[in-house]
């Protein structure tokens, strides 16, 4: 089996938010249709948003179990983190020590689906 292209895709109740959001972290843009939203970076498509009017948070850590995260490695956890707080992510753990010399800190995207900010 040869694949050609892999896109992850998000089910999200607010396709507008959640395409918005991780466009605006990844520096790409959104290509929307009615019920389906791609973010492309460089050109390529990255990310697929599902329009799931019924979705439902994941209430990391100790509730629903979560659907899907991703770790995305960061140069500095500052700048990173207050670009993806103004977009709209959630902190949900806070790193012990952000002065290590590696280590994450866990948000939430707009639709409740947990991600990574990683160093080191």
């Amino acid at each position: 089996m040869k694949i050609t292209k892999q896109v992850t895709v998000f089910d999200a109740a607010d396709l507008a938010a959640e395409s918005t959001f991780w466009a605006g972290l990844l520096g790409g843009t959104v290509e929307a249709e009615d019920d389906w939203h791609t973010v492309y970076v460089d050109g390529a498509p990255r990310l697929g948003f599902q329009l799931a009017p019924n979705h439902v948070q994941p209430d990391w850590p100790h509730g629903e179990q979560q659907q899907i995260h991703l770790d995305l490695y960061v140069e500095d956890l500052g700048p990173a983190h207050d670009e993806a707080t103004a977009l709209g992510a959630r902190l949900l753990q806070a790193a012990s020590d952000p002065t290590a010399t590696e280590g994450f800190q866990v948000y939430a995207d707009p639709a409740g689906h947990p991600f990574c900010l990683c160093w080191g």
